[in-house]
């Protein structure tokens, strides 16, 4: 191996800040329908869980504790269940609500579909290996168990130029951009592309995104077709 991970920086804190906001965002802006209770509350707590996680690793992602994973976790889990709620409100909206208010609709489905992919995503980064302090702190024989396994994991023996960018070789490890693109290929394709889930949580998980995602799509294709006759 090249490198050890001693060596490795802090995986950059901006990058899923903005992230978080954008899906914070996203909820925020949904039509009154698909809110649950006064539309700031939810946004407000996710603001402050965002703040405080800021606030411990403002720069780059060094410092971890059990309570600054509580409400990592806490966080990811707020804007999954926030917008799972949405997406049954919005099924129900699809289903019940008249064509004079179909393009509303069909853009709040597209707010949810992406809430979705960077909820999933989100909960990848935190739960894979320990989370995204442990994957650049510790040896990687004291990392928890992989719950993906990435192309570049197993890319030791190819050609030179790809070999050089593998985890063996580089100690290359996943960051947020790496699990929004297994969210989003989940979403789109509903079912792994390049990137196999290895335990049964991420199964699970990526599971229920695939099928949220295909529940979002049907729904969105009946009722634009609906809404052209």
């Amino acid at each position: 191996m090249a490198s050890t991970t001693t060596a490795r920086r802090g995986e950059a804190r901006l990058p899923s800040a903005l992230v978080v906001a954008v899906a914070i965002g996203l909820y925020a802006l949904l039509p009154e329908q698909l809110v649950l209770g006064p539309r700031l509350v939810i946004p407000v707590l996710e603001l402050v869980l965002l703040g405080a996680l800021v606030a411990v690793n403002p720069h780059r992602m060094t410092r971890d504790n059990r309570w600054v994973r509580a409400a990592a976790l806490t966080l990811v889990g707020l804007i999954a269940v926030a917008n799972t709620a949405a997406l049954v409100l919005l099924v129900r909206q699809l289903v019940t609500t008249g064509h004079s208010h179909a393009v509303e609709l069909l853009i709040a489905a597209g707010q949810v579909w992406l809430t979705n992919v960077i909820a999933f995503g989100l909960a990848y980064w935190e739960l894979d290996r320990g989370g995204p302090v442990a994957r650049t702190h510790l040896p990687r024989g004291q990392l928890a168990r992989a719950d993906f396994r990435f192309p570049q994991d197993e890319d030791h023996d190819t050609i030179d130029e790809v070999r050089a960018g593998s985890s063996k070789v580089s100690d290359w490890v996943p960051a947020i951009v790496d699990y929004l693109y297994v969210s989003l290929s989940n979403s789109s394709a509903f079912s792994p592309t390049d990137t196999m889930p290895l335990t049964t949580r991420a199964k699970i998980l990526m599971g229920i995104e695939a099928t949220s995602a295909l529940a979002i799509s049907v729904l969105v294709i009946a009722k634009g077709v609906g809404s052209l006759n």
